[in-house]
Order: C-alpha cells, then structure tokens, then sequence
C-alpha cells in the first residue's frame, strides 16, 4: 500500500522541471508553468500573489501530478493555501497515486489544513489508487482534530483498502493512538472488521542447506482484527477502549494465535492481564503454544502468576514452535522444543522464580522432554550451544552467554523443588554436562546433592572422564591452563578419590 511517506517521498522526488532559485522558470512534463508551484516550495506569499495577478494556471501539475496547493498543504501553509483556493484552486485534484491535498494534509498532521480544505470542499471519502483512504491516513498519523473534522464531515469510517483489507481503526491501533481509535469507536467503527487471510510458505531452515522443498510447509497469515494490531503493539489504552466497544477477548489471527499468546509472545504482560480480566481463554493454544508458554520465553513472572490463577494448565506442552519467517531479533519457540511444558521451558530459560511460581501452581516438575531431557538436564544446557538459550534469529548478535551463577540459581530451584540429580537421558547425567561445561559450582553443588560421580555414560565415560578427554581434544588456545588448574576436574577428583 502507498504510505504517507511515499505520497510525501513522491511530492519530494518526482518533481520535473522546477524552477530555480533564481526565478527562472521551465515548463514541467505535463507542459504547465511550474513557477507558482516552485514559489509555493518556497514560500514567498508575495510572489505567490504577483503570479496568481498575472493569472498563472493554479492548479498546473508538475510530473507526478502534484499541484501548489498539494506543496501547501505538505509546508502546512495555511497563508499559501488560503491564497491558492481564493484563486479557485481545485481542493479535489489527485496525483498520480490519487493522492489529494486533503491527504498530504493528514500525512502531515495538520488538523487546522484538512479543516480549512474540507470547508473548500475537499472529499472526506478520497482514496488513494490502492484504496487507502483520506481517514487511513489521519488515523495512522494520530490527530484527533483532522479524524475529528473528517468525521463531521462524512468520512464513512469502516472503509478498507484494497491489499490487505485493513480500516482506519486497525491503522489507529497500530499505531498506538488511542484517542483515534476511540473517535471512531464513537463514530461507528466496526472492531470485528478483519483484514485479508492469506496463504504463505515457509522455508524450512533445512530446506535452505539441504535444498529440500518438501520440507517447506504453508501457514495461514492475516485475519487481524484492530484489537490484535493493539495488542502487538502494546498500546493498553486502545486494548481497553476496544474491549469495552465489543472486541472479542478470545479473538485470534487465521494462524490460531490467540490475543492472549500474542500479548505473551509480544513482552506484553499488562495486557495479558487485562485480557484475562475480560475472560480470555489461558489454554488457548491454537498456534500450537499457550501463553504461559510464551510468558514463560519473555519472562513475564506476573503474567505466568496470573494466568495459573485463570486455569492455565501447568503441564501443557508445546505442540508446535514458532514458525521463522523472518530474520529478526524477534523471540522464537524453535521446533526442537516441541513436547517441552512451561516448567521445562523456564528451567531451559533459566528461570528459577517462574519454576517455583510454576511449581507452587501444581507443575508436573518431573516431567521430561520427549528425548528424555529433564528440567535439571535443561537447566544446564544439554543439547543447546552456549549463548542465548531463547531462540533469537541468527541477526541478532546481542544475546550473551549465561553466567554461571544463572545456571547455578536455576540447578538450585530444581533441586529443592524435588528434581532427581541423577536421572539421565542415554547414559547422560546432569553431573556430566556441568563436568564438559566446567560448570564447577554446578557440579559442587550435584555433589553435595548426591549426584553419582561413578556413574558412566554410554561412551562409559564419568563426569571426570568425559572432561578429561574434552581437555585432550580442545585445541589448544591462548590462556588455556593445564588440566591441573581446572577446579572442576580438581572437585570431581576430590570426590572420586582419583589423582
């Protein structure tokens, strides 16, 4: 769809022709005298009269269809425009993308400029060549005068545009403008409207490496409503004014995101909250994760309290991740974590409070991963490269490895919550892991806890042992100490009683 920034970028960009500073004048593509326009650029009232005395054409057109009076309302000169329309300039002439100065004017935030335009009868109703119309356009730009002004003057308010089907409501709460969206909630918007749904295919990442199209998988986009525009968009206020003009709570998008797991996976917990509050659904998981999966991942502590004290099940697991359909830092719940519950996923996450918050809800902590991955194993990275351990896109170079102390805080909330330090997954201890990791505190603490330091993996290897041939197959870097030196390989000895 054209923006308002490219019906101005066009007005900037398109010019033919245009006279220079110097007053020299050159006819433009379409033939016009362009000096009143070049004049109107600007503006100088004063030569603007001497033409418009000597009679030059008002409305001549520069290349892309651009009159002066559309130069006066981007400069927001209402002296310029007041000049133009007492010469009869034509308030309704459209561009070469149907846009007319009553849409420059909305793109450009002036509310006293669209007034002055509608009074010179401007059409409150004109759209763009993509169906956008003059209401779009204030409406997204946020001014309750110039959406106040053209309702009162017959903008019928539940027009779409043509590419996506979307209304001045959803560009209202798009973009956060709750004023706007409760001028035309006033005014007879429709909150139920829904953009268009389509089909898109998404790329495997092993599509991309292996060439492998059947891998490839089509998903349904689109269906918004400007409740969902809200609530990605984290605006409360707008959220709250459609929620009390009849949006649904349980609404979801085409793919089956839910409101509520749009706000989770959006880092929105308030509104969360308050969906809850007006009845949404917290076992919703039609996208194939809950919300509390998805608090869970954007560690909202409150929301997870609050969504336990809705009825949200503890125990769901996660049925299908997040498809990647773009390379952002946007949070991701990958596919390897399908079968994880939230308690596994917080323990992933390094989220002790969430695990006893999640626990004290009646969490399975237990439970394990279909691999046979417990909470504990997690916890301390089995099956996960370090660094972030939330899923980010590869664009994203900001996430940092996690401390040890994390990791530690995480082991020490599984622990007292009941986990069994010795359950493995193909011979593979937890106590192994933190041994591979130097993870020496983790593993002091497996000791003390009653971790088995005898108990060998299916490479019949202990914890020593499997980092002991670690340190012999490291290649050998700058600051690499001798196995010697290493207070993990010296704790795990001790409590082996090897040298």
């Amino acid at each position: 769809m054209f923006s308002a920034r490219a019906i101005l970028g066009l007005l900037a960009s398109l010019t033919v022709g245009m006279a220079s500073s110097s007053g020299v004048s050159l006819a433009g593509s379409r033939g016009h005298d362009l000096r009143l326009i070049d004049i109107v650029k600007g503006q100088d009232p004063a030569a603007a009269r001497r033409l418009i005395a000597e009679g030059v054409d008002v409305d001549a057109r520069q290349g892309d269809g651009a009159t002066a009076l559309h130069w006066a309302a981007h400069r927001d000169d209402l002296v310029m425009a007041e000049l133009l329309l007492a010469a009869g300039a034509t308030a309704t002439i459209a561009n070469d993308l149907g846009a007319t100065p009553l849409q420059v004017a909305c793109a450009t935030r002036s509310g006293t400029m669209v007034e002055r335009l509608l009074t010179a009868g401007a059409d409150p109703n004109a759209r763009l060549l993509n169906g956008e119309t003059v209401l779009m356009a204030c409406a997204q730009t946020g001014h309750p005068l110039a959406v106040r002004t053209l309702l009162e003057h017959g903008a019928r308010v539940n027009e779409r545009e043509v590419s996506h089907q979307q209304t001045a409501l959803m560009w209202a709460a798009a973009r956060g403008h709750a004023d706007v969206v409760r001028l035309l909630l006033d005014a007879g918007a429709d909150p139920r409207l829904r953009t268009l749904t389509y089909q898109q295919t998404v790329v495997d990442e092993q599509t991309q490496r292996a060439g492998r199209e059947e891998l490839n998988y089509t998903v349904l986009r689109g269906g918004s409503t400007a409740l969902l525009f809200a609530v990605r968009g984290g605006d409360v206020a707008s959220v709250r004014a459609l929620l009390v003009a009849g949006a649904e709570a349980n609404d979801a998008m085409s793919d089956g995101m839910s409101a509520l797991t749009l706000a989770a996976h959006s880092g929105h917990g308030g509104i969360g909250i308050n969906l809850l509050e007006h009845g949404a659904n917290p076992n919703n998981i039609g996208i194939g994760y809950t919300a509390l999966h998805a608090a869970v991942l954007r560690s909202e502590l409150d929301l997870v309290e609050a969504l336990l004290a809705q009825g949200a099940d503890p125990d769901i697991r996660l049925v299908k991740g997040t498809p990647l359909r773009r390379q952002t830092t946007d949070y991701n719940l990958h596919k390897t974590l399908v079968g994880a519950t939230p308690y596994l996923l917080a323990a992933k996450f390094l989220e002790p409070e969430i695990m006893r918050a999640l626990a004290a809800g009646g969490a399975d902590v237990s439970l394990a991963m279909p691999d046979g991955t417990t909470a504990l194993l997690a916890a301390v990275g089995l099956g996960h490269r370090r660094g972030s351990r939330r899923g980010i896109a590869p664009i994203d170079v900001g996430g940092t490895s996690p401390t040890e102390g994390e990791i530690l805080a995480t082991v020490e909330a599984a622990v007292d919550l009941g986990a069994d330090v010795n359950a493995a997954t193909d011979g593979v201890t937890t106590l192994h892991v933190a041994a591979v990791n130097e993870y020496a505190l983790v593993v002091g603490l497996l000791l003390e806890e009653g971790a088995d330091s005898t108990v060998r993996n299916s490479a019949n290897q202990t914890p020593l042992e499997a980092l002991l041939e670690r340190f012999e197959s490291r290649q050998p870097t700058e600051g690499d100490g001798p196995v010697e030196t290493s207070e993990t390989v010296r704790i795990l000895r001790q409590a082996t009683g090897s040298r």
